[in-house]
């Protein structure tokens, strides 16, 4: 509570400061209109005058705009009461003590009458009456027309303006606070021309009356002299005409300033540049006419009559300037788009990196702290191992599987990874730093201290031992696989699991340009009249769904061929291509020299066609099977193919073409990585070996 009193006290003492000084100066002004002043006074307020025309005059030359000078106007109107004032003052010291000598009236109006006549009050006669010219008929009349024509302007312009301002906020190009700116701008810009056009007539009326006033001092200081002093009129004419010519010096002066101020200020028009940059870049910016100009006042001072000397340096500086500035100005160019093309390299790099953030790495491998720095110690060995990893997807699979972005974050346990496919979590894990990782399936557990949890990549019974006994391990017949081995086999299996997802666009269009160019054609001629690539995208991605490899693809671009004029369902034409590729999915699935199978009883091979709903003109439309029986299909399909994998074998499962897909539907809830094929799909040269079946 102390410090906001204080603080209203301080606020309080500064706003009284402020206005009392300001209120208590008009007031002096105004006094002194009424009461006389000694001479010491008077060389204050003189010497306070010609200061405040000088400060004017220099903000003037300084400001970029005329609305950065709105308090002009009141200045303007001070500083020509302030003359007044003291014009008042001095005449009155001048006719009551003026025969006392030249200082009479102060130092300032003597030091003026001295400096400007020389003595002879016929030259400050003069100089007066060409200062009073200057100042009322060029600077002061021209700096009131274009007050006056800039007022009507503006006046006129305000309601466009105000439109332009409303348009431009309903379009949402500036925001509300900048429109309430740009119209106190508008309406500003309107009340300054006004005010200047009215704030001219001052100093017009000024300089009138600092004519009128001098006329008066003259004159009357001369009768008072003659008449009162005993002076001759030779004697009052010389020392009142000094005191009056003086006096309207020290006036003029002052308002002259003050009149440029005005007139700069209101010639600026739409110049957004102080006076000298103004001047100096535009004049600089036309060098052939420096030089032009610079040849032809040489040319004068070579012209008989002439001083050589002032054109001659004249000449030089206008020539030098001329050849300088653009030498100035291409640097200043250079610089400009150097800047230019720096801000448009890092606004690319940050609109590239932008896109990358907005974009997720389409496999991204990411580590917990203390898995992270396990791993970055041997980076280069992981990075080995990943392009391994690919390489082999793409002999097995056909194409080349996404790089595998790594990275870490402090935000998830430090001994867990996660794997992300397009920026979305499918699958974590743990690593055990120290340890290993044994994996006995359905055999007997080792006989050593550790934890017992399943394996990340296909769920097998594990076991987590320290490293130390990895010897033992070994001499005891398990494989010890180590954390990085751990890793890159769940990340291998993941991937071979989101295959069609990692199968994209670009990907397809690769396998396209390989082909020899009798393939090319062929794909020319199907694509896009029968099908799109998109719809072969779809297709390959069906085959890869089922871990399917599409390494030959001149082969699957053939079948589409075939089908693709009679259909166009990807579903339907991938089930042709898999018949014609059947040779190449029993050879990827052999044991041997023959295929393991699970054959799908009679009872469940009728049950599954009832379940198909056709059209009437016998195309599926759905599959439409009792719940009651998916839960009894599924729990004995599990019994047998669980036996089948604790037994180590490697088979797939034996169905009717038509029910295959939905087969495999079901059975992939249960048994993600399970081949379930049709009849057709089982080449006529291989041995097929049946492990049971489905009943």
């Amino acid at each position: 509570m102390t410090g906001l009193v204080r603080l209203d006290e301080q606020r309080s003492v500064t706003a009284f400061g402020n206005d009392t000084l300001f209120a208590l100066g008009i007031v002096v002004i105004l006094t002194i209109l009424f009461l006389p002043l000694p001479p010491f006074l008077i060389d204050v307020g003189l010497a306070f005058s010609i200061s405040l025309s000088v400060v004017v005059l220099m903000v003037a030359l300084w400001i970029s705009r005329p609305l950065d000078f709105t308090a002009f106007p009141i200045i303007l109107l001070i500083a020509t009461m302030l003359r007044l004032a003291l014009n008042i003052a001095t005449t009155r010291l001048i006719l009551s003590k003026g025969y006392e000598g030249p200082d009479a009236a102060g130092h300032v109006i003597e030091g003026f009458a001295n400096f400007v006549m020389g003595g002879d009050f016929v030259i400050g006669v003069i100089i007066f009456l060409i200062l009073v010219t200057v100042n009322f008929i060029v600077i002061t009349k021209g700096a009131t027309r274009i007050a006056e024509v800039g007022a009507r302007f503006s006046l006129d312009a305000m309601p466009g303006k105000q439109m332009a301002i409303d348009a431009d906020l309903s379009a949402g190009l500036i925001t509300e606070e900048d429109a309430r700116r740009r119209r106190r701008d508008v309406e500003d810009e309107s009340a300054f021309y006004g005010a200047m056009d009215g704030a001219s007539k001052f100093v017009r009326g000024d300089a009138i009356a600092g004519l009128i006033i001098t006329a008066i001092n003259i004159v009357g200081g001369v009768l008072i002299g003659v008449m009162r002093h005993e002076l001759t009129v030779s004697q009052s004419l010389d020392i009142f005409m000094r005191l009056s010519i003086g006096d309207g010096l020290v006036t003029q002066i002052p308002a002259l300033v003050i009149s440029l101020a005005a007139g700069l200020i209101v010639s600026k028009g739409g110049s957004r540049e102080s006076a000298e940059k103004a001047v100096f870049g535009q004049i600089g910016a036309q060098p052939r006419a420096l030089l032009i100009a610079g040849v032809v006042v040489a040319a004068l001072a070579l012209a008989p009559g002439l001083p050589i000397a002032p054109f001659l340096l004249l000449s030089l500086a206008l020539i030098s300037y001329g050849v300088i500035v653009p030498g100035r100005r291409d640097a200043a160019e250079k610089l400009a788009r150097e800047d230019e093309a720096r801000k448009s390299a890092n606004a690319a790099s940050e609109g590239l990196a932008t896109r990358e953030t907005l974009r997720p790495a389409e496999i991204e491998l990411v580590l917990g702290r203390q898995t992270a720095g396990l791993f970055m110690q041997n980076s280069n060995e992981i990075a080995v191992r990943v392009s391994r990893i690919r390489r082999k997807f793409a002999t097995e699979y056909g194409f080349v599987i996404p790089e595998v972005k790594i990275s870490d974050d402090v935000a998830i346990a430090p001994k867990s990874y996660h794997i992300k496919i397009h920026g979305t979590i499918v699958t974590t894990g743990e690593l055990r730093p120290g340890e290993v990782l044994v994996v006995y399936g359905s055999g007997n557990r080792p006989n050593f201290p550790g934890d017992l949890v399943s394996e990340p990549a296909f769920g097998m019974p594990a076991m987590w031992v320290p490293e130390m006994y990895s010897v033992g391990l070994r001499q005891a017949g398990f494989a010890p696989v180590d954390n990085a081995s751990v890793l890159l086999t769940h990340l291998a299996e993941v991937a071979r699991v989101h295959l069609a997802q990692l199968f994209s666009f670009r990907d397809l269009r690769f396998l396209i340009e390989r082909l020899d160019p009798d393939y090319r054609k062929l794909v020319d001629e199907i694509s896009p009249s029968q099908i799109s690539n998109s719809g072969l995208q779809t297709v390959l991605r069906a085959l890869l769904s089922e871990r399917v490899s599409i390494r030959s693809f001149h082969l699957i671009i053939e079948a589409v061929a075939e089908i693709a004029p009679f259909t166009r369902k990807a579903e339907a034409i991938a089930e042709h291509v898999r018949s014609r590729i059947a040779q190449q999915i029993c050879g990827d699935l052999a044991d041997g020299n023959h295929i393991k199978v699970v054959r799908l009883s009679s009872r469940w091979e009728v049950a599954f066609h009832q379940a198909l709903r056709r059209d009437s003109k016998g195309e599926i439309l759905e599959f439409d099977l009792d719940p009651r029986m998916v839960e009894s299909f599924s729990a004995e399909c599990s019994t047998v193919v669980q036996s089948n994998i604790d037994a180590g074998h490697r088979f797939a499962i034996v169905c009717g073409g038509e029910i295959r897909p939905f087969v495999r539907l079901v059975v992939e809830r249960m048994f993600p990585t399970m081949s379930v094929l049709s009849h057709t799909e089982i080449g006529r040269t291989t041995a097929v070996a049946t492990l049971g079946t489905i009943a």
